[in-house]
């Protein structure tokens, strides 16, 4: 009897045993608000960062700093260091929770990360929160390896494409509208000087036109142009019908008066 309740001590007190030895991870709990719960173990504390050193850092004392002080949503640990944000570090980094097995130093039975590893908890300040879209890896975890690098770069080669298609040919429309102000501007150069020309020799003909008619009247016995409607002065004394005719009577004496009729022999 007593060899039983030995046996059974001892199988009682293993476990506690061991885990006073090694940190245990605790399983991942839905958030609460006001309450720290478990999120999981990562390879990556993400966004995270307000590091701070604890001496006795555990679940309970880095979860008070994050959510008390700072007011941040999402705690990590990793062994006494504390960490705060407020994004979970992307879903990518989960590892299986036997990688957190490093015991905290304020409580030994829980984990606080393990070999390049963080405990991720929600603090309880608020129940929604998001995870981070890029993964950063910490100082304390120099060899953690980040395949989205190439990934990226691989993705922005496709957009240079499309320009090296660009069409690079003429303007053609402003080409046709340069051909259609030239030909304009031909049309009325070529326009005016038609009619200065013809405008000049329309002159000419009507100058030339005066000048033969000039030269016609003087010919055929008109006064030339100037003269006072061909029109002559005379002495009112004369006899208006005589004055007209051809006499060869000699001289006409200025003292004497011709305006009443006189009979004289004239040469026809």
């Amino acid at each position: 009897m007593l060899r039983q309740l030995a046996f059974a001590a001892v199988l009682a007190c293993g476990p506690l045993m061991a885990a006073a030895q090694t940190g245990v991870q605790q399983p991942i709990k839905n958030p609460v608000l006001g309450t720290d719960t478990v999120h999981g173990c990562y390879s990556s504390k993400g966004s995270l960062d307000d590091g701070r050193t604890i001496e006795f850092n555990s679940q309970g004392e880095c979860n008070k700093v994050c959510r008390d002080q700072l007011k941040k949503a999402v705690a990590a640990t990793y062994a006494n260091t504390c960490f705060c944000g407020d994004e979970y570090p992307n879903s990518s980094s989960l590892v299986a929770p036997n990688k957190c097995n490093e015991p905290c130093p304020g409580f030994g039975p829980h984990a606080c990360g393990g070999l390049n590893t963080f405990t991720v908890y929600n603090t309880g300040f608020r129940v929604s929160v998001g995870e981070s879209q890029a993964d950063t890896t910490s100082s304390a975890a120099p060899t953690t390896v980040t395949s989205a690098a190439p990934v990226t770069s691989t993705s922005t080669t496709p957009s240079s494409t499309p320009q090296n298609n660009a069409p690079s040919g003429p303007p053609t429309v402003a080409i046709a509208v340069g051909v259609v102000v030239g030909i304009l501007a031909i049309a009325g150069v070529a326009g005016g000087v038609f009619f200065f020309m013809r405008r000049k020799r329309n002159t000419e003909i009507e100058e030339e036109h005066r000048r033969n008619a000039a030269v016609n009247a003087f010919i055929s016995g008109g006064k030339p142009p100037g003269s006072s409607d061909g029109m002559s002065m005379s002495d009112s004394r004369l006899d208006p019908v005589i004055a007209n005719r051809r006499m060869s009577d000699g001289s006409i004496a200025d003292n004497q008066d011709y305006s009443r009729r006189i009979l004289r022999v004239t040469n026809a």
